[in-house]
């Protein structure tokens, strides 16, 4: 368990770090009015309904992921991991958008081994190469930099390991543990992976649909309406995606 009481740092980016110390959330000020402020029950209670709609995207998010990954459906990979992650996002926006939650106690209960996400990792690897590695800048309002490569695979897996753990919380009945660690993950490392993630995969899709080649400027033409499957689509993206990285397909 973590003493809460020890300084914690916001941390980089597809780097989640688990097990820290409570304080608020960065950014954010107990007196500063919100949108909304969850109740937060006491532990062994029923959460509210804040809690339960929070702790429904997650475990939403994290069975979806893991039912793409077994490969049934690889024509609709993309398109549907696009439509997970803009939910869970929103998910974090709610959590992103209210005051700090204020744990009950010191320490953080140990929530037992962390899940292996190696196997599901993989799984991702093989469904989306070619289109698995992507280019993103960490910070749009840092100092320029370089875009560096990430893998979505990578990030997807970290994020549904991240997410597990708050879920452990919340079925062992900690309630306000589970929302501070979902708040604080969000706002320091799964909010920006999952928004790095929904840009790549909307921007995988969007040359598609828009019968674009990556690296070409969209003549805006209406392709609502071009005849192409799921399974079509989705294997132009890979041939696109092949094409940008030099890889065979």
């Amino acid at each position: 368990m973590s003493d809460r009481t020890l300084d914690q740092q916001p941390h980089t980016p597809h780097q989640p770090s688990h097990g820290q110390a409570h304080q608020p959330a960065p950014g954010q000020s107990h007196g500063e009015p919100q949108s909304h402020t969850p109740h937060i029950h006491a532990h062994g209670s029923e959460p509210d309904d804040f809690a339960v709609q929070i702790a429904d995207s997650v475990e939403s998010f994290v069975l979806a992921v893991t039912e793409v990954a077994k490969g049934d459906e690889p024509g609709s990979a993309v398109s549907l991991l696009l439509l997970e992650v803009s939910q869970v996002l929103l998910a974090g926006g709610r959590l992103g958008a209210i005051e700090d939650v204020v744990p009950e106690d010191r320490f953080e209960p140990d929530a037992g081994p962390e899940p292996d996400g190696e196997q599901l990792r993989e799984r991702l690897a093989e469904l989306l190469a070619p289109i698995d590695v992507y280019h993103e800048v960490f910070d749009p309002y840092g100092p320029p930099e370089k875009p560096n490569a990430f893998r979505i695979s990578d990030d997807l897996a970290g994020v549904v390991g991240e997410l597990q753990h708050g879920l452990t919380h919340y079925r062992e009945g900690r309630v306000s543990e589970a929302l501070w660690w979902w708040q604080f993950s969000y706002l320091s490392n799964w909010g920006t992976t999952c928004t790095a993630v929904l840009r790549a995969l909307q921007s995988l899709i969007a040359h598609v649909r828009l019968d674009s080649p990556i690296g070409a400027v969209p003549d805006g033409a209406d392709t609502d309406d071009d005849g192409l499957t799921d399974e079509q689509l989705e294997q132009q993206a890979g041939d696109l995606m092949a094409a940008e990285l030099g890889l065979g397909r």
